[in-house]
């Protein structure tokens, strides 16, 4: 009864806050995330006055989790099949599933954006990155990064990922994807928007890691 009560509160809640910004936005970023660059998704919960749209009134991460009464739309969907599957959800924040097709590493934003230009000058490879916010940096990387974090770190000889503020997203995290709000704090935005290269094949984390090791650690100092 009560899981019941708190998806007709929660789909009450989402369907005013289409109301307000409107439909077709995020359904648009849906297809182009499922159909260009074969990423999943998955509807996430909104955040209101610090009270989120899944109805749970002690909810852990208001407006920043995936809704537990929506389906994944996979990669590989059409225009059709979003605009169907979006229509169970209307209003719902856009979620990626990390682990997949890719991981994250999460940095300051300041020092992201800092690292983002240093990288783009030496030419090396980066793929799509992300602010959120709450002030933080999503460095889109290949899977596997997030375990691999705290030894390819130590090899690169530093020793605490959390001295550096880097923190790795792997398996069983989502991410707020571009345009969608964050917990009731603003939208996402891209710093460095997703190419065909760059989204179905992001860079190693080791192409990236050390520069953003070096950046953070400055920023820190």
């Amino acid at each position: 009864m009560g899981f019941t009560i708190g998806i007709s509160r929660g789909m009450r809640d989402i369907r005013t806050g289409s109301r307000r910004r409107g439909r077709t936005s995020d359904g648009t970023a849906v297809a182009e995330y499922t159909g260009l660059w074969g990423w999943d998704v998955v509807p996430g919960a909104r955040a209101s006055a610090g009270a989120c749209s899944c109805g749970r009134l002690d909810c852990p991460a208001p407006g920043a989790h995936p809704l537990d009464f929506a389906p994944v739309i996979r990669a590989g969907a059409t225009l059709g099949d979003v605009t169907e599957a979006w229509g169970e959800c209307p209003g719902a924040s856009v979620m990626l599933p990390v682990g997949r097709a890719f991981d994250v590493i999460e940095v300051a934003e300041p020092a992201g954006c800092r690292a983002l230009a240093r990288l783009e000058r030496m030419g090396l490879p980066v793929g799509p990155v992300a602010a959120t916010p709450d002030g933080r940096a999503h460095f889109f990387v290949a899977p596997g990064a997030a375990a691999d974090l705290p030894g390819l770190l130590y090899r690169m000889g530093w020793d605490d990922p959390a001295a550096l503020d880097l923190r790795g997203l792997g398996p069983g995290t989502h991410i707020t994807a571009p345009p969608s709000d964050r917990g009731g704090l603003g939208p996402v935005r891209w710093l460095r928007s997703p190419a065909l290269d760059s989204a179905s094949r992001p860079p190693e984390a080791r192409l990236v890691l050390g520069t953003l090791a070096y950046v953070a650690h400055r920023s820190r100092a």
